[in-house]
């Protein structure tokens, strides 16, 4: 079944400052050629080895990660069986010159093993990368990475901060899907992952809809994009995306950054300490504690804590940073009994 296409961006932009209205929206979009003019890509559009050398141009020697798969895994990083217990892939300490040697040696083998160097700090290896190829992401603190490699496939996950991918080389294909939909994309453990993310177990290559029949479900929602050098999309917060890498080399720039402050802890750790102590009360518990969180966090609203004094309402106010630090450590000393 045909996907839709992810749209693309409707208004006018600058690419040096890219507008609000797109770095906070609430669903993805393409933003076509908005960094065609960076160094990097105009690079790789002479070829693979001008690319090389760009990069090469700013590399400090700094030592990468690297993951290698065989030819038999296609490019697919997951797991090594059905038991989920360790991975398909080996990793591997190399230098950015190995890994592009690597990669321009194998660009016309048919069914190469697959090479990938993945979230990776951009300025710890390439500085100065960022001065010369701008995102134009204004006051926001991000963290921006990249990703290199090959034909490689990256299963759907989320990921907590907003993300702006702009393609730098090669051709990319992202398919996403909005939150909701993680019921029909059969998420698997969330310790271990390949990544440090739980990914759907769903082969999106050849899926089997026997063992995953809502998976089905999940295209109708789905989106998809076929992306060239230059070209970026803008994924919010919490949303899936499955990646692939499309050609023989492909660089991948993106810049991660959360809309609230850094001492605001991730909801994540909510999810596992909720695992932990909600998951499995009695039911009639378990609806008394729907009712409490839907009261405290999903429905407050200005009036909620009027009847507290404002001085005794910790928790309950506004939070800052050291109230935020207070409760950690409140709740870092109730973990440890």
């Amino acid at each position: 079944m045909p996907l839709r296409e992810i749209p693309n961006w409707p208004g006018a932009f600058d690419p040096s400052t890219l507008p609000d209205a797109l770095l906070t929206a609430e669903r993805p979009y393409v933003v076509r050629g908005a960094f065609a003019h960076w160094p990097v890509v105009q690079a790789a559009r002479q070829s693979d080895e001008a690319l090389a050398r760009y990069l090469m141009g700013l590399y400090n020697g700094v030592r990468v990660g690297l993951f290698q798969m065989p030819p038999e895994a296609r490019g697919r990083v997951f797991y090594a069986d059905e038991t989920l217990s360790s991975f398909n892939f080996s990793r591997h300490g190399a230098t950015l010159d190995q890994v592009l040697a690597g990669l321009l040696g194998l660009s016309e083998t048919p069914e190469p093993p697959a090479l990938y160097v993945g979230s990776t700090t951009v300025e710890a290896v390439l500085p100065g990368f960022m001065e010369a190829n701008v995102m134009g992401l204004g006051a926001r603190d991000a963290l921006v990475s990249l990703w290199l490699g090959n034909r490689t496939r990256i299963a759907a996950h989320y990921d907590l901060p907003d993300n702006l991918a702009v393609v730098a080389a090669g051709r990319r294909r992202f398919t996403v899907f909005p939150p909701e939909q993680i019921k029909n994309l059969y998420v698997g453990p969330l310790d271990p992952t390949p990544a440090g993310q739980p990914i759907s177990l769903v082969d999106f290559a050849a899926p089997d809809f026997e063992r995953f029949p809502r998976f089905a479900q999940a295209l109708q929602a789905g989106e998809v994009a076929e992306m060239e050098p230059g070209d970026a999309l803008y994924i919010p917060s919490m949303w899936f995306h499955h990646v692939e890498g499309l050609a023989p080399v492909n660089l991948l720039i993106n810049a991660w950054w959360r809309q609230t402050p850094e001492y605001v802890d991730s909801p994540l750790s909510t999810l596992r300490l909720a695992l932990m102590t909600l998951r499995d009360l009695p039911e009639k518990e378990k609806r008394i504690w729907q009712h409490h969180l839907q009261h405290f966090v999903f429905n407050d609203d200005p009036h909620t804590w009027e009847h507290i004094p404002e001085a005794a309402r910790g928790l309950l106010g506004p939070i800052d940073e050291t109230l935020s630090r207070q409760a950690r450590t409140q709740l870092l000393n109730q973990l440890k009994r």
